[in-house]
């Protein structure tokens, strides 16, 4: 059921004149609630992304070293991903806006603050910082499409263009971080969320109704033990990447998460009002839907990572070329979640998650295929196309599928149950791609010896292979959501009128 309910004419007549005139305005423009939404979500998630092609500026202006410089897109994943659940839960009990509001405001201000760094420390502090406010913002936001949009055909609609951001966020931020870096300066991919974030602060109070604040107190142990358990995890995933996963700094990481993970996991059984109803999982469909988010999303950021580095490195393209390199991606993307949006209905949504992911499976598999000899046409404009049709489909329909049937008091912790699984699905599949790529560029350097090969070819085909590798492990991810999809997802039962998951 929508949050929204009826007002009785004399109640209503008493309201004050303001507020009727703002619910008025959100009526008579639907549209421009979802785009303040889904603009914050854009805004947060291109920055786990934008910073990559202006890392070799930021390395010379503030003089990172080549171990340190990954910190600048590790720190904002790390905060990011461990205040997730805390973000939803304080949604829930203080208003939704009003901590989607004040998360934006907290976002651009570390963004300013940021872009006017003159030293690593600072930078890393400020992007500390946005990853708090993006986890604080990214939660609520979610949750407030089903505040403020009817269920049904409204809501499956709202719920279409959210997923279709977020899962054009990643190839989005490479081609801004392109163009403002060429164009302008690095510090111009952190004052650009600035204006937008104020305008988005702005803009709420006007088109964004305000949830029901519930009453409670915050699950504190409860929130204690997942950010610092959560924190853990993605940390474990980020150094493994760059130390291996058998260095002890890794293992301590994990073991950390499992030891906080697991004490959550009994607080919340045993607390009144936890910070995430475990409930949540009871739902075979949901808990299904998050798992293949995870394994979708862990094979998609790891072809985005090292495509920017295949057509830098190998092809030459400067930043600006290799941020338009993954156009086909988004393009597709945004053409297909449309499309799917509108087959709903029809089909139910494990069909077509089933037929997205197949498609982007095949995409995929081709990538595995590259050489030092792939031209960009056709050798990767067509798996790139063919990725971007088959992913629309599934980031619509698990989003659904997450979110449907959830109760109003829960939809802010299950909102943040999906942003958590995309966030971990992002830092497992890089640090396991990155692993990948190191041990299959090792064995490849064994196998060309320095005197027998020129040294630009040798360097080109050790990339190429430890490329082509990760993107067979990537390959692995998606095989993986794919049978989650067909074996744990129950279809709709025929003759059931809301779009779910059949």
């Amino acid at each position: 059921m929508s949050e929204r309910t009826l007002v009785h004419p004399d109640a209503e007549a008493a309201r004050p004149a303001v507020a009727r005139r703002r619910d008025a305005l959100r009526a008579a423009y639907p549209s421009l609630t979802l785009t303040v939404i889904v603009a914050c979500q854009m805004m947060v998630l291109l920055d786990i992304t934008v910073v990559n092609v202006a890392l070799p500026s930021i390395q010379s202006s503030l003089h990172f070293s080549a171990t340190s410089l990954s910190w600048v897109v590790n720190a904002y994943m790390l905060t990011f991903g461990g205040l997730l659940l805390l973000g939803g839960r304080a949604g829930d009990i203080l208003g939704r806006r009003r901590v989607f509001v004040a998360g934006v405001l907290l976002f651009s201000l570390a963004s300013l603050l940021g872009g006017f760094a003159t030293s690593a420390s600072w930078l890393l502090a400020a992007r500390a910082l946005q990853g708090v406010g993006g986890a604080i913002a990214s939660p609520t936001a979610l949750a407030l499409i089903t505040t403020n949009f009817a269920e049904g055909a409204e809501r499956t609609r709202a719920f279409g263009v959210y997923a279709t951001v977020s899962a054009a966020g990643a190839s989005v931020g490479l081609i801004l971080g392109g163009i403002l870096t060429s164009w302008f300066s690095w510090r111009w991919v952190l004052f650009v969320n600035v204006p937008i974030g104020v305008a988005i602060a702005l803009l709420a109070p006007l088109f964004i109704g305000e949830s029901e604040r519930r009453s409670g107190r915050f699950d504190l142990v409860g929130a204690l033990t997942s950010t610092a358990g959560m924190a853990s995890l993605v940390y474990g995933f980020i150094h493994a990447a760059s130390n291996g996963w058998g260095d002890r700094t890794t293992l301590g990481a994990f073991a950390a998460a499992v030891v906080l993970l697991g004490s959550f996991v009994l607080v919340e059984l045993r607390t009144e009002q936890p910070i995430t109803p475990l409930h949540l999982f009871a739902d075979r469909n949901r808990t299904g839907a998050h798992l293949v988010r995870l394994l979708l999303v862990a094979g998609m950021f790891g072809m985005f990572f090292f495509m920017t580095q295949f057509v830098q490195e190998v092809l030459g393209f400067s930043p600006l070329r290799a941020g338009f390199a993954v156009l086909p991606t988004t393009v597709a993307l945004f053409g297909s979640a449309r499309v799917a949006a509108r087959l709903l209905p029809r089909f139910g949504a494990k069909r077509l998650m089933v037929a997205g992911m197949a498609t982007t499976t095949v995409g995929m598999l081709w990538l595995t295929q590259v050489s030092t000899a792939t031209s960009y046409f056709p050798g990767l404009f067509g798996p790139l196309l063919l990725f971007g049709v088959g992913i629309g489909f599934p980031f619509v329909t698990l989003t659904l599928v997450a979110l449907t049937g959830v109760e109003p008091r829960d939809s802010g912790a299950a909102a943040s149950l999906v942003n958590v699984t995309q966030q971990l699905g992002g830092s497992l599949g890089l640090a396991i791609l990155v692993t990948v790529f190191g041990a299959a560029s090792r064995a490849a350097a064994a196998a060309h010896p320095l005197a027998t090969v020129a040294p630009r070819a040798r360097a080109h085909e050790i990339l190429r292979h430890g490329i082509g590798s990760s993107f067979t492990a990537a390959s692995v991810f998606l095989v993986g959501a794919l049978l989650v999809a067909m074996v744990a997802i129950r279809a709709r039962p025929a003759g059931e009128g809301r779009p779910g998951p059949g």
